[in-house]
């Protein structure tokens, strides 16, 4: 039995993972043997009403005391201690903060002491890294020879801004990563097909993009507006950033689309809870 997903090509980018508090996980880092992926789900949950089941944000106005059981179920499903989680602040900025031990539990089990942070890297064993979703695109990193991580929430403005590009570069320069090493994935997030945007939106992707990929990019419609790939777009980052084809894994899962299992910002506006990637150093 599935979890009912749909998926845009036949593609094998992820394993559902058929727990009591199901997720998805990335074949091309379990392979490594070194790290812990996963992408989470509305499934599983004690959360209620349009919160369900699985929420896995303090911010919108869920029962706190909910939503630190759903980080325990996740956790628990992934072997991953919620004391052992580091949980980003993010503001759609492309900032990318290196993460030690000190930060352990920080926006699960206690307070942040930072914020404006959408990335997050670390060579810290048993460090979890945690990120939030709605219909914006994950971004994992692994150096399986450096023993690092990295994890970024990229919407539109990150991907405009590379952060993808800026996570690889603090990886070089913290921990002397090299980008023909990295495993990099795009995770669950809104499809081309589902994502309308403006002229605006577009003008600033011209700017950050050459013009021989703009045809792959988006295309204009009959009313002026325009669907965007956000998932070609943080591939074509990878690449500049020297990662290699063959280590990239680029989802094939639409959150919009999948949106009974998934939470959508596109489907259901702010009456929803959060999905969370997850990637952490054995």
């Amino acid at each position: 039995m599935s979890l009912g997903l749909i998926y845009k090509n036949a593609a094998h980018i992820f394993d559902e993972v058929e727990k009591k508090t199901p997720y998805l996980e990335y074949p091309l880092f379990q392979e490594t043997g070194i790290v812990t992926s996963a992408f989470s789900t509305r499934l599983g949950g004690v959360s209620e009403g349009h919160y369900s089941s699985l929420n896995l944000s303090f911010d919108r106005g869920d029962d706190p005391a909910r939503v630190l059981e759903n980080f325990k179920r996740i956790g628990a499903s992934m072997g991953v201690n919620v004391e052992d989680m580091v949980l980003s602040k993010q503001t759609h900025t492309t900032n990318v903060r290196v993460v030690t031990a000190e930060d352990k539990g920080k926006g699960v089990m206690r307070e942040r002491n930072y914020t404006d942070v959408d990335g997050m890297i670390t060579n810290v064993p048993g460090i979890c890294l945690v990120t939030s979703y709605a219909d914006c695109v994950p971004l994992y990193f692994v150096d399986p020879v450096k023993k690092a991580i990295g994890l970024s929430h990229s919407g539109w403005r990150g991907t405009v801004g590379k952060i993808g590009k800026n996570t690889v570069q603090l990886m070089q320069e913290n921990f002397g990563s090299k980008p023909e090493d990295l495993l990099a994935a795009v995770g669950p997030s809104v499809c081309m097909d589902c994502y309308e945007v403006s002229e605006d939106v577009i003008e600033q992707f011209k700017e950050a993009f050459e013009k021989k990929y703009w045809e792959d990019l988006f295309y204009k419609k009959e009313n002026g507006k325009y669907q965007l790939n956000l998932w070609k777009a943080n591939e074509l980052i990878f690449l500049e950033s020297g990662i290699l084809p063959e280590h990239m894994a680029i989802t094939n899962v639409c959150t919009h689309c999948n949106s009974k299992i998934l939470y959508s910002h596109r489907t259901m506006g702010n009456n929803r809870g959060n999905l969370c990637a997850f990637l952490a150093l054995k």
